[in-house]
């Protein structure tokens, strides 16, 4: 009989927790500021765009949260995803490596997205509000967002970065398919979109101040984030829950876990619940966060406090960042151009147990046409940065002889992200890197904030 390619859990398998990792951390984590008083923000510099059971997840110490009944519901739509062996892509590789993937482009916006827009959607419409707003980098988190809203009848506002606006035309047609309305930011709607106006290709950063400020401005409206807080990636570890099961299935054991890592949230969907069983000496396992080279937080970065928005709207979280006004070029995984991480991530990374890797643009491209000339999924620009990882450490493991097991979270799809495969098959795809000239501008731009030790 035929080794398994695909490794399946049932509709009875959904996790009926979430995994927070906050109760196993080696120390307190370090608390986001007031801007006005740089003292510990609380939950009232919360409270005006946030649903008090979101503010609750953001700063649990309960080492599980219970799943919500009518989460769980709508998870069925797409949950639990597959996990796959790429026995062709090892094949081609000539490695003794094991390479297994978790694919999260089956959910309906095409990525590991929706995990987080669903319970978000659910808390808001049970605190009466009847408006969200968002920014949305690529694109998926502002479909997740819209499918969410248009499953619990709420409406949806999102501010598109202005480069991926024009690059994937079919996300916004995605995002107007579920209800929602999308505006290419920075746009003149906003007082923050308007003082942005020399930046036309935009940033997560700007397109977070725009949707801030319109949530601040409207009782019947919050705010809702795609990645970086605390919650979120508290709702995304659904995937590193299954992930456990799929790999006892397999009768494997991770020697290393990658994902590709922009503000941080399908990397901790993934990597938290195996990161708790390194903390308690459960396990030994390599922890890869992929970054793009051309927007290296987690590896060029410093390590400060700062703000998660470009106008300065929001709480100084403790973060590694270049800056929060620093605006990346306009590379193709649009949902990796955040100039900070999330705070949770950074102080992993911090604290040694997360290695973080930069790579370019066009290495990346190289490697998800291989991936996609074996396993036959096209990945998005983002997820081609984890396949990256996942090729090197396997061709690691040949050069050292090793059978080396190896899993990695295949984000999303790239169905929509044609126009940059077609630019790379044409060899004109755009190669930036951050130059020392970069870092220099950025440290220098940094705010006046508390240094962290």
């Amino acid at each position: 009989m035929a080794e398994p390619t695909k490794f399946l859990l049932s509709e009875d398998q959904i996790p009926t927790e979430w995994i927070n990792l906050m109760a196993d951390l080696p120390g307190p984590p370090l608390p986001p500021l007031s801007p006005a008083t740089m003292q510990p923000a609380g939950p009232e510099d919360l409270a005006a765009i946030f649903p008090m059971s979101l503010i609750e997840q953001e700063v649990s110490a309960e080492p599980e949260i219970a799943i919500p009944d009518e989460v769980r519901e709508a998870y069925r739509l797409w949950r639990p995803t597959p996990m796959f062996r790429a026995r062709r892509l090892e094949r081609e590789l000539d490695t003794p490596a094991r390479i297994y993937y978790k694919y999260e482009g089956v959910s309906p916006a095409g990525s590991h997205k929706p995990n987080t827009a669903v319970p978000q959607a659910w808390a808001n419409k049970q605190a009466g509000i009847t408006r969200l707003s968002t920014e949305t980098g690529a694109g998926q988190w502002g479909s997740s967002l819209a499918f969410a809203c248009a499953l619990f009848g709420l409406e949806c506002e999102v501010f598109m970065v202005g480069s991926s606006y024009d690059q994937k035309p079919y996300r916004r047609s995605m995002i107007q398919t579920w209800g929602a309305t999308v505006h290419r930011s920075p746009s003149d709607r906003t007082e923050a979109g308007r003082s942005q106006a020399s930046h036309p290709t935009g940033s997560l950063g700007i397109a977070i101040s725009e949707a801030v400020e319109i949530a601040a401005q409207r009782e019947d409206t919050n705010y809702s984030l795609g990645s970086v807080l605390n919650h979120v990636l508290l709702h995304q570890t659904v995937i590193g829950v299954e992930s456990i099961a799929q790999m006892e299935l397999a009768g494997d054991e991770p020697d290393v876990v990658i994902a590709c890592v922009g503000g941080g949230s399908n990397f901790g969907g993934i990597a938290i619940p195996f990161l708790r069983r390194v903390l308690r000496g459960e396990a030994k396992t390599l922890f890869i966060a992929a970054e793009p080279a051309a927007c290296p937080t987690l590896t060029r970065g410093a390590y400060r406090y700062d703000f998660g928005d470009t106008v300065g709207l929001t709480p100084l979280m403790p973060m590694y960042t270049l800056g929060h006004d620093f605006v990346p070029p306009p590379v193709h995984a649009g949902g990796l151009r955040y100039h900070g991480d999330s705070p949770l991530v950074s102080a992993l990374v911090k604290e040694g147990l997360v290695e973080a890797r930069a790579y370019r643009q066009n290495t990346c491209f190289a490697a998800a046409l291989q991936f996609a000339r074996t396993e036959g999924i096209i990945a998005a620009p983002e997820s081609s940065h984890a396949i990256r990882a996942a090729i090197d450490e396997a061709e690691a493991a040949r050069e050292a002889g090793e059978a080396r097991v190896i899993l990695f979270n295949l984000s999303g799809h790239g169905d929509f992200d044609m126009a940059a495969y077609d630019a790379y098959l044409a060899g004109n795809l755009e190669d930036p890197e951050f130059s020392e000239a970069d870092m220099e501008a950025a440290l220098a731009r940094l705010p006046q904030t508390p240094a962290i030790a």
